[in-house]
């Protein structure tokens, strides 16, 4: 891949808001060409203004094979390539399993889980043809140590570790890598309505910053910094941790549910 940073094109999934907008904010201040793609294109309207030759943004909802292959085909048709793929598009319900229907779990693995095979189904073909590429799958702690009340949220992202695991061995003698990025929890407007104390939320924006900065990584890993990657080392070896401070809403659940049931 060329290292010359304005050559390079990104895309980017769920570029509208949190931390995948502010790591196209970044990318486009390092120089880089970048295509935004999300449902909701309202906030990457006016950066394309201050950006005409080096942003672009394609209404889609990677839950749509058709409005995937459309905008992925319109990237390459203007800019000729598509060097790095970051799969950052996600939806966050929190609900306790027994609470959620089948339907609200489909619907949570068809953004979080399909939604990155759909972009690297489109992208992939493009990418062993030119003989180079980066595909970063954004995932979450979560998908490794587990979360109450996020149990179809922590599948989608337990099923993109091992996707990812599987499609990097498969990719071994070729030049397109495949990895996971690990962000360190930021508030984000899913984020927030978890209940986390605030001095455990990072500023999207730093966040955001800090992965784009590692866009050309092909590090089977990527992690925000030292701090998520030792944290998740810990919580992955001692799950005690996990299960302490998460209690409170296991407790705050069942009491809602003794509260429903009187």
């Amino acid at each position: 891949m060329s290292s010359s940073a304005d050559r390079t094109v990104v895309v980017v999934t769920g570029a509208n808001e949190g931390i995948g907008h502010h790591m196209v904010r970044t990318l486009l201040d390092d120089g880089y060409r970048v295509a935004g793609l999300d449902v909701d294109v309202t906030n990457l309207r006016p950066l394309q203004e201050t950006h005409p030759d080096s942003l672009r943004y394609h209404e889609c909802d990677v839950t749509s094979d058709e409005d995937v292959q459309t905008a992925i085909d319109a990237v390459i048709a203007e800019w000729g390539q598509i060097d790095v793929l970051v799969n950052n598009a996600a939806v966050l319900d929190f609900g306790f399993f027994e609470d959620q229907s089948l339907a609200d779990v489909q619907r949570t693995f068809e953004v979080n889980f399909f939604g990155y095979l759909r972009t690297i189904h489109a992208v992939l073909p493009h990418m062993r043809a030119r003989g180079e590429g980066i595909i970063h799958n954004v995932s979450s702690g979560v998908g490794l140590v587990g979360n109450p009340g996020l149990t179809g949220y922590g599948a989608s992202k337990g099923a993109i570790e091992a996707f990812t695991k599987s499609l990097r061995l498969e990719l071994q003698n070729t030049n397109v890598a495949v990895t996971v990025m690990h962000p360190r929890l930021a508030a984000t407007r899913q984020a927030v309505v978890l209940g986390y104390p605030e001095s455990q939320l990072r500023d999207p924006a730093d966040v955001g910053r800090k992965l784009a900065r590692q866009i050309e990584s092909t590090k089977p890993v990527v992690y925000t910094d030292w701090v998520t990657k030792v944290g998740l080392a810990v919580a992955q070896r001692f799950p005690f941790i996990v299960k302490r401070g998460t209690r409170r809403f296991v407790e705050d659940h069942d009491a809602a549910s003794r509260m429903d049931t009187r």
